[in-house]
């Protein structure tokens, strides 16, 4: 019997997961859920829509247009005057307009102005802005400006995008240490409990002083009391971890009790989060560089627009007139001209509008150099966090395996009677904190690639 019990007493403690894969949520499963349903994933993808939406809105401004415009005044069963306009009008992209009309008017009391052929009159003109408007106006800078805006958007898309995976990663990796913790103490609880059970028997024999199941069972106490500890932090990261699970019909998804994180994790975290290749980062590729710059562009389409606002203003516009029957029939001296001409003498407001413009560029400019050499700090540093955490956990692992030899040294040492639960316990708990060290390594070395992933800002 004594034999049985000693053999009971010395179980190793080598802390051991047992998987069942077929319960395991991977890492790069857990992201294929968030990128697909999460409503904030779907929410930066509206920003491609509202990009494509501001586009639609900027090219609006080329719209051809369909006017028409009828006056008509009856009094004292006179016809005063009947007037009706009628014009389809082009614009292109040179602010030059291309204009089609159609005019007619009937009446006693009709301005001689609008005195027409009873057939009326047609025309067709065009209108081109030789100084202010011709090389940019407010409609070519919009479009221009909308069309940067999408390269704008998907990098802002990007970043959104990034956050949200970033938080999801956080859960998942806090989840795994929960995880990690409560199997720890789980294990080392039976064997505190086998261990306890087989020191009362020793006891009951006579075979170890009655205070050996006083130290056991303050043993068991407080891997019970870890455990609880231990269970607790688990229930909060599986609630964290489940707001970032969603249906496709946006319906929030519960994590059921028998799943389990991804045990070996470090390798596929890395690829999964696509940071495995850093060493190949092109910062100019940065969404946040790429936002910046495609800002500093709209910013000097603005420039541009400014500094033709200096130029006057002279709009000349010419437009063939014609009976409709005889359009085709071209007589060179049928034609209505115009011409205007404005300029503002001392162009303050324009001068200080150019200003202002020049200035928003070279502060973008220098906003972006300061970024591109603080990320480039921030990666080195993070990968040299990385590296470090590596280095510790295998110094760690070590010293895991050499308090698992202590501890294994120990207990032949109990069976052969030259060794007590308080050693024993001891060499336990030297070994349970490096195993807590290498879950909380394992842990800070994930966070320190999660937050290069979120620095490199690639999620896709």
């Amino acid at each position: 019997m004594k034999k049985i019990v000693i053999f009971f007493l010395c179980i190793a403690t080598s802390f051991t997961y047992s998987q069942n894969n077929l319960n395991e949520l991977t890492f790069e499963e857990f992201l294929g859920y968030v990128k697909k349903a999460h409503p904030l994933v779907k929410q930066a993808d509206l920003k491609i829509t509202e990009a494509q939406a501001k586009l639609m809105k900027a090219r609006g401004g080329f719209d051809p247009k369909l006017e028409a415009d009828y006056n008509e005044k009856q009094y004292t069963d006179k016809n005063y005057y009947s007037v009706f306009n009628g014009s389809f009008k082009v614009p292109t992209w040179y602010g030059i307009e291309i204009k089609a009309a159609f005019d007619n008017s009937e009446g006693i009391f009709i301005n001689p102005e609008n005195t027409l052929p009873n057939s009326g009159l047609t025309s067709l003109g065009i209108s081109v802005p030789l100084g202010q408007g011709l090389w940019i106006n407010e409609r070519m800078a919009d479009l221009r400006k909308a069309k940067i805006y999408q390269k704008v958007n998907e990098a802002e898309r990007k970043i959104m995008l990034t956050n949200v995976l970033y938080e999801a990663s956080q859960s998942y990796i806090n989840w795994k240490r929960s995880y990690d913790e409560v199997e720890l103490y789980e294990d080392y609880l039976k064997n505190a409990t086998i261990r306890y059970k087989g020191v009362t028997i020793l006891i009951e024999e006579g075979d170890k002083p009655a205070i050996d199941s006083i130290e056991a069972g303050i043993t068991v106490k407080n891997r019970l009391l870890n455990l609880e500890n231990a269970n607790l932090k688990l229930l909060k990261s599986k609630l964290a971890l489940s707001n970032y699970l969603w249906s496709e019909d946006e319906t929030p998804l519960e994590l059921e009790d028998n799943i389990q994180p991804e045990s070996k994790i470090e390798k596929q975290f890395l690829f999964s989060l696509k940071i495995d290749g850093f060493q190949d980062f092109n910062i100019e590729n940065h969404p946040k560089i790429e936002a910046l710059n495609q800002k500093i562009e709209i910013l000097n389409v603005e420039r541009r627009l400014f500094a033709n606002s200096i130029l006057p203003k002279l709009n000349v516009n010419y437009n063939y007139l014609s009976e409709p029957s005889a359009f085709d029939n071209y007589r060179l001296n049928d034609y209505k001209l115009g011409v205007s001409f404005s300029f503002p003498l001392f162009l303050r407001k324009e001068r200080a509008n150019l200003k202002l413009a020049k200035i928003q560029v070279s502060d973008s400019k220098y906003a972006l150099d300061f970024e591109q050499q603080s990320l480039i700090s921030k990666i080195e540093s993070q990968k040299g966090e990385i590296n470090s955490f590596k280095k510790q956990i295998k110094l760690n692992t070590e010293l895991v395996n050499s308090y698992s030899i202590m501890l294994n040294a120990e207990e032949r040492l109990f069976q052969m009677g030259e060794s007590s639960i308080f050693l024993i316990n001891s060499r336990e708990n030297s070994l349970v904190t490096a195993q807590l060290s290498n879950i909380a390594l394992e842990n800070s070395y994930l966070k320190a690639a999660l937050e290069l992933f979120k620095t490199m800002a690639n999620p896709e």
